[in-house]
């Protein structure tokens, strides 16, 4: 037994129906084209460059960022991209091998050069300074802070060089030498006694 409502007498008629729209028949090649379609849009979107070349290194802010030639396209487009967004390692380890041999070769033709002053400013920099140079310390001359820390400069015994030594060093592998040091400089101030203040009267 099946009731019907009828509408109250106040609510409004529809003459007219609204058309429904029916979705259209996509066959399913049809579906699979657009499928294709969709993700040719996302792939471009999602567009992947390629590096040409690694340019320049730098760090900022602690991280490591490459300057980089983007392929199929001007310099004017070179950015700099943190080491850990790229994927282009053997042409990131191309550029830091190119830039190790530049500098090399740089220190070469240095050594190489006809200029005397830097191949013994070099063979200063080889040497050995202070006590790694195995030698006992004869007497100290002077002392410094012009770094910060207090230098001693240390006359070797057998050698006509010396060389700054930090004083913390020297207090603990020769401290009878720090000790003659600051007693020659010592002063000693004396204050007449009573009795030599009367005599000066």
């Amino acid at each position: 037994m099946s009731q019907t409502i009828e509408p109250p007498n106040d609510a409004p008629t529809l003459t007219e129906a609204a058309p429904v729209l029916a979705e259209p028949k996509v066959t399913p090649a049809e579906r699979k084209e657009k499928k294709a379609d969709d993700a040719a849009e996302e792939e471009e979107e999602e567009e992947e460059y390629v590096v040409e070349k690694v340019l320049n290194r730098r760090v900022v802010k602690g991280r490591v960022e490459y300057l980089l030639k983007w392929k199929g396209f001007s310099d004017d487009d070179n950015t700099w991209e943190p080491d850990d967004n790229l994927d282009c390692p053997d042409l990131i380890a191309e550029f830091l091998q190119s830039q190790k041999s530049a500098h090399e070769g740089k220190r070469k033709a240095e050594a190489d050069g006809d200029d005397g002053k830097s191949k013994k400013k070099k063979e200063e920099t080889d040497k050995l300074r202070g006590f790694a140079r195995s030698l006992d310390p004869e007497r100290i001359i002077g002392a410094t802070d012009s770094t910060g820390e207090l230098m001693f400069l240390m006359k070797w015994k057998n050698s006509d060089e010396a060389d700054l030594v930090p004083a913390k060093e020297a207090n603990i592998k020769c401290p009878q030498v720090v000790i003659s040091f600051y007693e020659e400089r010592l002063t000693w101030h004396s204050y007449p006694t009573e009795e030599e203040k009367k005599d000066d009267k």
